[in-house]
């Protein structure tokens, strides 16, 4: 039985590393990045991929199923006419033509929880409310959600947006702010729920939460685990062994 043809953009970011270094085996790889100096892995193809460069993504997506889609600059702080206009908004959308022109089945769409930080800390966020982005980062990611359900609704491509929180490594002892405890996804939790957006029985425009199973959950994730079968293995309560009593 053949492997799924998958292109990981931005593969040699912290995610991307993660995911490629799990399941290498699983799909057929092709790895896409803007610097592939990072990207070593001898079992699969690596191409150079400037996102904001139309043509580019069109031969990225060619003979593709599924795109993850991870590309981005993640910083909260980042300039938005210098940076995430071209890369988070214009790139996003370009992937998402060249996905529907090259005739892919999925885009999973690397959103972020910066896409509804605007909610109030206390109120736990569900899958099915709405963006209220923080900074300019989470609009360029609620843009991203947006493009998501419209090519989901006006073509045959299945498409996931993930709202990705906290990817972190914790250790027992530390001290950590409450949201960042709460928002918490170790890098084991991110790959498996990433692997189920690729492989779950999906269609149309779909709405996930990244964030481990922890005790109290900055992002509620029943839906989550309801519609791909993400069974978290991780707690932050519990990596960090009640550390979270003196958060900041």
């Amino acid at each position: 039985m053949s492997k799924r043809k998958l292109l990981v953009t931005g593969a040699a970011g912290r995610i991307g590393t993660a995911f490629i270094r799990a399941q290498r085996e699983r799909f057929d790889l092709r790895l896409a990045d803007i610097d592939i100096s990072r990207l070593s892995d001898s079992t699969c193809e690596i191409v150079k991929l400037d996102v904001t460069d139309a043509a580019s993504c069109l031969r990225a997506c060619e003979g593709v199923d599924t795109v993850l889609h991870l590309a981005a600059d993640a910083s909260p702080h980042a300039d938005f006419t210098t940076s995430l206009l071209p890369t988070n908004i214009i790139g996003t959308y370009n992937l998402f033509v060249a996905a529907k022109a090259q005739g892919c089945r999925r885009v999973v769409f690397a959103s972020s929880a910066q896409a509804i930080e605007g909610h109030p800390l206390d109120v736990q966020v569900q899958e099915d409310m709405p963006t209220r982005p923080k900074n300019l980062y989470g609009v360029s990611k609620a843009f991203g959600e947006a493009l998501a359900f419209f090519f989901a609704h006006e073509s045959n491509l299945t498409t996931v947006a993930v709202r990705i929180a906290n990817v972190a490594e914790f250790q027992a002892g530390e001290r950590h702010s409450a949201r960042d405890v709460a928002a918490f996804i170790s890098e084991r939790d991110v790959v498996h729920l990433l692997t189920r957006c690729v492989e779950a029985d999906l269609s149309g425009y779909n709405v996930v939460h990244g964030v481990s199973d922890n005790r109290y959950k900055r992002l509620a994730i029943d839906q989550t685990r309801k519609i791909l079968g993400y069974e978290p293995a991780d707690d932050s309560f519990v990596i960090l062994e009640g550390s979270v009593e003196n958060a900041g």
